[in-house]
């Protein structure tokens, strides 16, 4: 599996990077492996002091070199890394205050009522009681629940599964993951939210998501829209399922 990172785009503020699935974004501190976070110190050296580490229940610090954002392991598609502090608080800001358009493309188990209409998802989000790993969409969540919001369409439609484009307004840890699973259409190939889902027959082995588009404004003002193409697993997948129609 090839897991180095594309470059997309790139100025003297910041990088922005295709990030393949597989390729975790920073060391969750339990065990050895390359991240997204050393392929950054690597490449780009003088990030080392840039943004801001990310802190486990232990107390240690794990450097996360001008990450901006974050994609889970198995998400693949565009990052923005700032290069300098500047830029890592200009960007940080657009997160924060949700002015960052992203928008991403899914294959979900089942098939929606009146999938020509333009969908909202507008339900809270919290940790779960039964797996701290999970996020739930409802009011039994362990933790406070805090509001998110996904809007969707339908693009394709087959025989047990969609393709989906998906827009979350809010950034909360796993909410299109969370948001389908509480529709009942969890995403193919995810092990924490549909795990007794078969997907051999699609060919994947990691969650179908795919970060497609960000848009965003650089330092300096510039707005950019960056684009990464499907990946070639995904793309598989959908192959097979307009050839089983």
């Amino acid at each position: 599996m090839n897991l180095e990172p594309t470059i997309i785009f790139e100025d003297d503020n910041t990088v922005a990077i295709d990030k393949p699935a597989g390729l975790a974004v920073h060391s969750d501190g339990r065990r050895p492996e390359l991240t997204l976070a050393d392929w950054v110190i690597g490449r780009f050296p003088d990030t080392l002091e840039v943004g801001e580490p990310a802190k486990m229940p232990d107390g240690r610090e794990i450097p996360r070199p001008g990450i901006v954002h974050r994609l889970d392991r198995d998400t693949s598609g565009v990052m923005v890394i700032a290069k300098n502090e500047p830029s890592f608080q200009y960007l940080k800001q657009q997160f924060k205050n949700r002015l960052v358009k992203k928008t991403y493309l899914a294959i979900v188990h089942g098939v929606f009522a009146n999938p020509e209409e333009e969908k909202v998802i507008d339900l809270p989000i919290g940790r779960s009681k039964r797996d701290p790993r999970l996020r739930v969409a409802s009011p039994k969540a362990a933790s406070h629940l805090r509001s998110a919001r996904t809007i969707f369409k339908v693009l394709e439609t087959f025989s047990g599964y969609s393709l989906v484009e998906a827009k979350p307004e809010t950034g909360r840890t796993h909410q299109l993951r969370a948001h389908f699973k509480a529709l009942q259409h969890p995403i193919v190939g995810d092990h924490l939210y549909a795990q007794n889902k078969p997907t051999e027959a699609l060919g994947l082995k990691r969650q179908a998501l795919h970060a497609a588009k960000l848009q965003i404004a650089l330092l300096g003002g510039q707005k950019v829209t960056l684009e990464a193409d499907l990946p070639q697993d995904m793309t598989v997948a959908l192959d097979n399922l307009r050839g089983s129609c």
